[in-house]
């Protein structure tokens, strides 16, 4: 986030068109602000929201044809719950 602010706020003198000769830099100002701001977009956006249906799909799917969920094969169980007493133990 912070490197792609850096970069659109030193392009955006060349997109605005400043300075002398900017008519011939404007162009590739304008393009890289846009292209900056557009992989933000898909970077921050869009991607989540992909992975997000895409992760909904596969779980209908999976109860569709009614297959559990794997897990890695060396995955630790999760330890036994143990009920805690609330009683103090005096000796």
């Amino acid at each position: 986030m912070m490197t792609t602010m850096s970069a659109l706020l030193g392009t955006l003198p060349i997109a605005a068109g400043m300075g002398a000769g900017a008519e011939s830099r404007r162009p590739l100002g304008v393009a890289v602000v846009g292209g900056l701001l557009f992989s933000q977009l898909v970077t921050l956006y869009l991607t989540p929201v992909y992975y997000t249906y895409l992760e909904a799909f596969v779980d209908m799917l999976r109860r569709v044809t009614h297959r559990p969920r794997r897990t890695a094969p060396h995955a630790v169980p999760a330890p036994p719950a143990v009920a805690v007493s609330a009683k103090r133990v005096v000796q």
